[in-house]
């Protein structure tokens, strides 16, 4: 039994090795900008849309919805990077019903990827919010001291964004291919859409927390309360 599908090797020559964790990840994106060419390329304002269109918006709106009831100001500024995360993830799991297929969300690397996606637009957002000198002044704020602890904290929340979400769906692949080998019948079959419904939690907590972490660095400093004005004698 495969524990990633790093260890799927399609093609290999000396040290580059093409395996299906590569393979996967450029066919799901490819899936997805098809899919958004095609889709949009005839959009409708009218009352008469198609259904693929009608789905469209009502992905964007649930995107949308909640990127701002975590509490981001601009939805629509994160709704590029945020949905696009959201979908790749859980078109990841979606595809597992596909024969031969292995998410690539199941591989160390492909999670590593997406976490250091986050780490880097956290700061990007946040300097394009607040300017560079608000976002560095967030690190050593409410003392000097705790600059090394904020600088851990990035470090450790993308560590953690990346090992909860391979954990989470390696353990989920691992668990119905060792029921298709043992019962290959009925059972598996609950399991694997039991395994649908884990992927699809995992690509929303993957998402709700990097909108949390972009919140956490675009948010809005309160300004000094202005001194009372002087009662007039």
């Amino acid at each position: 039994m495969r524990l990633s599908p790093d260890e799927m090797i399609f093609w290999q020559h000396g040290f580059f090795k093409l395996n299906a964790t590569i393979v996967f990840t450029w066919g799901l994106m490819f899936v997805l900008a098809v899919g958004s060419k095609l889709i949009t390329r005839k959009l409708s304002t009218g009352l008469k849309r198609s259904r693929w269109q009608n789905l469209l918006e009502m992905i964007v709106n649930l995107i949308e919805k909640q990127i701002e009831e975590v509490g981001l100001r601009h939805p629509r500024k994160h709704l590029g990077f945020l949905g696009t995360l959201f979908l790749f993830v859980a078109l990841a799991a979606l595809c597992t019903v596909i024969p031969g297929y292995e998410p690539p969300t199941s591989s160390l690397s492909t999670t590593a990827a997406l976490a250091l996606c986050v780490f880097v637009a956290v700061p990007l957002f946040g300097i394009e919010d607040q300017g560079l000198r608000g976002y560095l002044k967030s690190y050593v704020e409410p003392t000097f001291i705790m600059l090394p602890f904020n600088i851990i904290s990035e470090i450790s929340r993308t560590l953690a964004l990346a090992v909860r979400l391979f954990g989470n769906m390696m353990s989920g692949a691992m668990i119905i291919g060792i029921l298709l080998t043992i019962t290959p019948f009925i059972f598996p079959i609950v399991m694997t859409v039991l395994g649908l419904l884990t992927g699809m939690v995992q690509a929303y907590i993957f998402f709700i927390l990097a909108t949390v972490y972009l919140a956490a660095a675009t948010r809005v400093r309160k300004r000094e309360t202005e001194p009372a004005a002087q009662p007039n004698h």
